[in-house]
């Protein structure tokens, strides 16, 4: 499963899936999945007030929502454990809220990735109806600026007063802190072999030579590229949900990029059900069965799953102190 619109023909997208499946890739194996580092890089000043930030409510219009919210990072793993999360007034949107653990890794922001980066996607849920509700980032920098501690961190912070650019500059440098490294998977491939149990090496075998690997590798096993729902067989979910969800069609209005979403990341896969950009799936068993008949034209063993479910818990990896 290849980036779609990098102009792959659809035969040439089939041939990588069996060159990955067949084992053919093998050689390139450490380039496969790479370890998501010790630490990050950050403005410690910057990132403690952005800390501030993504736990205040004052950033939804009525004071009920936080980034944090639909964001659980002590409970959910980053995610909510909701296929949708509520917003002001109890609205909800259309698509699953992602952990935003290990989200600086990702190549794009949001499903359809329409957001760049951090501090782009920062920006989105603060005015959006269903989610925050600000009616502008007007009102939100006002509502903060009758804080004294705000407007005195943002002075020595920034040498300026509170506005929108840096009230997601410093959520997203918070943001970027929020990585799990020290996984067993990442403490293997530094080396130590007996870091993962054997039925997780063999789950990791399985996950390439299924082909998985094909769209889940790198530092976040996934998030560096877009993929088509349904590559070599038409998914049709009894909720029809995934149907009806064009993706990244809807940012771009390319024909090529209907029912097209950004490739998740894998790390906390077992930790963050529902799955899937809809929350449908509330299993992982599921979601990868799923995954290898819809993406890869295969069923998958019994046996075979449970392998690469294990080598999945395997990806699990440390909260780094202090973050949270």
């Amino acid at each position: 499963m290849f980036l779609l619109n990098a102009g792959f023909t659809d035969r040439q997208v089939l041939a990588g899936l069996l060159f990955v499946s067949l084992g053919c890739a093998k050689a390139t194996e450490p380039t496969f999945i790479t370890p998501i580092p010790q630490h990050m890089a950050v403005d410690e000043a910057k990132a403690k007030l952005g800390k501030t930030l993504f736990f205040d409510k004052r950033l939804s219009t009525d004071n009920s929502i936080s980034c944090a919210t639909c964001h659980d990072l002590n409970g959910a793993f980053g995610a909510d454990g909701q296929q949708f999360s509520s917003g002001v007034n109890g609205l909800q949107g259309t698509r699953n809220s992602p952990t935003v653990f290990n989200a600086v890794f990702n190549f794009k922001q949001f499903w359809d990735g329409r957001a760049h980066d951090l501090v782009e996607q920062a920006r989105g849920p603060v005015t959006n109806p269903v989610e925050m509700g600000m009616a502008t980032w007007t009102e939100v920098v006002r509502k903060l600026a009758d804080d004294s501690q705000y407007v005195e961190a943002f002075q020595q912070i920034y040498g300026q007063g509170i506005n929108e650019d840096l009230i997601v500059d410093a959520i997203a440098e918070y943001e970027k802190q929020l990585i799990t490294p020290n996984s067993p998977f990442d403490q293997f491939l530094n080396g130590d072999e007996s870091a993962i149990t054997a039925k997780q090496k063999k789950g990791y075998e399985l996950f390439k030579a299924y082909g998985c690997v094909s769209c889940h590798q790198g530092k976040n096993v996934g998030g560096n590229m877009f993929q088509k729902m349904g590559v070599l067989k038409d998914i049709n979910l009894q909720s029809g949900s995934l149907n009806e969800d064009l993706g990244r069609y809807e940012v771009t209005k390319n024909e090529w990029d209907k029912r097209v979403f950004k490739v998740p990341s894998l790390r906390l896969a077992v930790k963050t059900a529902p799955y899937f950009h809809d929350g449908s799936v509330k299993t992982i068993e599921e979601a990868v069965d799923i995954m290898i008949e819809f993406q890869l034209g295969r069923t998958v063993p019994k046996d075979d799953r449970s392998s690469i479910i294990a080598f999945l818990e395997s990806l699990v990896g440390e909260i780094p102190e202090g973050v949270l």
